[in-house]
């Protein structure tokens, strides 16, 4: 049988004529996870390095989405071949790995994603949802091409091997991460610095230059129009849990009088 999914990230940017836009799913629900995936946005990006995802309920939202054209992508919570041995195998088509800030860091993620001779990654795909349980033909043969490993970006010593990490042959695209790149720079919470921003362009410049597509974080929407300006080709808009926090402080603040409203009313 094929392996009938989504095409994998890196497919999807190479056959878009526009940036890619997406959120996080961070809320460890599958429903919550669905909802978004049917919201219409590109791509959704699974968190397991912020967020009370584990590996089970990382298959529960990778099966959750599957119905629905938004491509999923996992970033895991470190770059280790067991962790990555194991979202694999749960049929996580698409990683990112955070803090990554050396090109041999980046060979050495390339080679836990694919199998030997070209990596080392652990077959198990007789037992793995990744190759169906040994239903999908020649998947040990052509793995690679069912995966896209992505890295991020997020530190000065990053951004300045970016060049060289983008290089690599099996990165397919590189993340910039401006919260950890701010703090890194001694400037926390101040991602829209203009130190900050500068060196996020100087990582899509050498990104770019290596002919890798390179994508950015970016909350507040007059940033992630800068960026996009500046080339980024996938960007991350919002998070579930930040919509949550944000829509139900919104309805309190609406419909539940303040102490101020109360005396005002004369309750």
């Amino acid at each position: 049988m094929p392996l009938h999914l989504t095409p994998t990230f890196r497919d999807a940017l190479a056959a878009a004529d526009r940036p890619l836009a997406g959120m996080w799913v961070c809320s460890g629900s599958p429903l919550v996870a669905e909802i978004c995936a049917g919201g219409g946005l590109d791509w959704l990006l699974i968190d397991m390095e912020h967020s009370p995802n584990a590996l089970e309920g990382v298959l529960a939202q990778l099966q959750a989405v599957a119905a629905y054209p938004s491509t999923p992508m996992v970033r895991v919570p470190i770059g280790d071949v067991v962790t990555l041995k194991q979202v694999l195998d749960v049929g996580a088509q698409n990683i990112l790995v955070p803090m990554v800030s050396s090109a041999e860091q980046a060979r050495d993620l390339v080679a836990a994603v694919r199998y030997p001779p070209r990596g080392v990654r652990g077959v198990g795909s007789a037992l793995a949802r990744s190759g169906r349980w040994n239903r999908v033909d020649g998947y040990l043969a052509h793995g690679d091409e069912h995966v896209s490993l992505f890295v991020q970006v997020e530190n000065v010593e990053g951004v300045a091997a970016a060049a060289e990490i983008a290089a690599v042959d099996g990165v397919d695209g590189v993340f910039v991460g401006p919260s950890d790149l701010a703090a890194s720079m001694g400037l926390l919470g101040q991602q829209t610095h203009p130190d900050v921003v500068a060196a996020v362009h100087r990582a899509f410049d050498a990104v770019r230059g290596a002919g890798k597509p390179v994508g950015v974080n970016a909350f507040d929407p007059a940033a992630a129009q800068a960026y996009l300006d500046a080339g980024a080709a996938f960007v991350l808009v919002g998070a579930d849990v930040a919509l949550l926090a944000r829509g139900s402080e919104a309805l309190a603040a609406r419909w539940v009088p303040t102490a101020d409203d109360a005396g005002r009313a004369g309750y």
